[in-house]
C-alpha cells in the first residue's frame, strides 16, 4: 500500500510518485526470477539513472536536480521496496559519486560527473580489502606516483558491481600511516584490472559481488580526487551518506514485508474467519508497523540534518543500525506470519529475510555503528564541565 509521506514540495512528491510507479510496474514483477538465476538488471538500473534518480541530490551545474537528501532517500526506499538489489545498486552508485561531487575540482566534475549521475556509467565503491574491512587503516592496495601517472597494485574485496562497473571509486595507500590513503577514479577497462568469481551469497544473488585485482594499473594523476592523504576522511564522509542509503533501502524492504503480511492476514482464513481478526496477529502486525514507521523517522531525521548542513555522522550510524535491525526483525516475523508458506520460495518473504541480513553487515557492520555512536557519546561526556559561579 502507498506510504503516507510528508515531502517538502509538490515537485518532490511528484518525483517520489513517479519512481514508485516505475518500481511497482517494472522492478517488482522481475525481482523473484532475476534473484533466482542471479541476473543483474543493468538496463533497469541505467533506466533509473536516465529518469534522474542518480542526479537527485547533486547541483544543477553538473546535471543534478538539487533535491534534498530526504527526497532522494525516500525515492531509494520506494525502489528497494520493489526490489532490494536495485535499491542497493542505486545507493552504491550514489556513494561512488560523492567523492567527486564534494572533493573534485570544477574541471574534474565538469568532465566526469554528468555521465556518472546521468545513467551512462555504473560505478563501484572499492574500499574494503580481505584484511581491511572494518579497519580501513589496514589497507594494503598501493598507488605510487610515476611522473604524471599513478601505478596501482593490490586487491579489493566484496565489491558490489565488481565485474559490471565502468569505473571504481577506489582508495589506495600513497604513503605510510593513517593519513596515507588517497582517493582515485579508476576506469574499469584500464590495463591490469581483473575481477574474481562472483561471490555465492545468501541473498541479493542478482547483485554481482566480486574481488577486484590491480596489477600495475596506470592511471593519469588527474584521476586522483582530493589531496594525497585525504582518502580516509573522504571515505568516511561518503560512508555517512551511504549508510543513510542502506537505512532507506532496509526500511523499504521492511515495508514490503509488512504489506505482504497484511494482505495475507486479510485473505487467509483459519477456524472460519480471517487470520487478521485474531488479536495475536493484530498485535504482531502492529509491532511490525511501528518498527517500519520508526525506521523511516530515524533515517529522515539524519537526512534533514544533512540537508541543513549540520553534523550527521552519529545520526547516520543510528539510522543504519536501527533501520537494518528493524528490517531483520520485521522480515523474520513476516516469515512467521505466513507460516509454512513463508518458508517457501513461492512467496517473497524468505527472500526478504535473507536480503535483510546483509544490510546489517555492509556499509559498516552494526557493531561498528554502535562503536560510532558510543564514541560520539563519550566524546561529548568527556568535555570539561564549566564551573558555576
Amino acid at each position: 500500500m502507498p506510504v503516507d509521506r510528508l515531502l517538502p514540495t509538490e515537485e518532490a512528491a511528484d518525483i517520489v510518485a513517479e519512481v514508485a510507479g516505475f518500481a511497482r510496474a517494472e522492478l517488482a514483477p522481475r525481482a523473484a526470477k532475476a534473484e533466482e538465476v542471479g541476473e543483474f538488471p543493468r538496463e533497469l538500473v541505467a533506466q533509473l539513472g536516465e529518469m534522474g534518480v542518480f542526479a537527485l541530490p547533486h547541483e544543477e551545474r553538473w546535471g543534478g536536480l538539487e533535491q534534498p537528501y530526504e527526497v532522494y532517500l525516500q525515492v531509494l526506499e520506494e525502489i528497494a521496496a520493489a526490489w532490494f538489489t536495485v535499491g542497493v545498486s542505486v545507493s552504491v552508485q550514489g556513494m561512488t559519486c560523492l567523492a567527486l561531487a564534494t572533493e573534485g575540482t570544477d574541471e574534474q566534475r565538469e568532465r566526469l560527473l554528468p555521465a556518472m549521475i546521468g545513467g551512462g556509467l555504473l560505478g563501484a565503491y572499492a574500499l574494503s580489502e580481505a584484511q581491511a574491512g572494518s579497519d580501513v587503516s589496514a589497507m594494503r592496495t598501493r598507488a605510487v606516483r610515476d611522473g604524471d601517472d599513478y601505478v596501482l597494485d593490490g586487491s579489493k574485496s566484496w565489491i558490489t558491481h565488481g565485474d559490471v562497473a565502468d569505473y571504481y571509486t577506489l582508495f589506495a595507500r600513497t604513503s605510510p600511516g593513517h593519513r596515507g590513503v588517497s582517493t582515485f577514479l579508476v576506469p574499469a577497462d584500464a590495463e591490469g584490472i581483473s575481477t574474481g568469481a562472483r561471490e555465492r551469497k545468501m541473498g541479493m544473488t542478482a547483485s554481482p559481488t566480486t574481488a577486484v585485482h590491480l596489477d600495475g594499473v596506470r592511471i593519469a594523476a588527474d584521476r586522483r580526487i582530493g589531496a594525497e592523504g585525504e582518502g580516509i576522511r573522504i571515505a568516511l564522509e561518503s560512508l555517512d551518506s551511504g549508510r543513510l542509503g542502506i537505512a532507506a533501502c532496509a526500511t523499504g524492504l521492511a515495508q514490503a514485508a509488512l504489506d505482504a503480511c497484511v494482505a495475507h492476514a486479510e485473505q487467509r482464513e483459519q477456524f472460519g474467519r480471517p487470520v487478521a481478526s485474531f488479536q495475536g496477529m493484530q498485535f504482531l502486525l502492529a509491532d511490525m508497523a511501528a518498527a517500519v514507521d520508526t525506521a523511516r523517522a530515524t533515517y529522515l531525521m539524519a537526512a534533514r540534518k544533512r540537508d541543513a548542513g549540520r553534523p550527521f555522522s552519529r545520526d547516520a550510524a543510528v539510522a543504519k543500525l536501527h533501520c537494518t535491525d528493524a528490517a531483520m526483525k520485521v522480515t523474520t516475523d513476516a516469515v512467521q506470519v505466513l507460516g509454512g508458506y513463508g518458508y517457501t520460495r513461492d512467496f517473497p518473504l524468505e527472500r526478504y529475510m535473507r536480503e535483510a541480513k546483509v544490510a546489517q553487515i555492509f556499509e559498516g557492520t552494526n557493531q561498528i555503528q554502535r562503536l560510532v555512536v558510543a564514541r560520539h557519546l563519550l566524546r561529548r561526556s568527556s568535555r570539561p564541565r564549566q564551573r558555576s559561579s
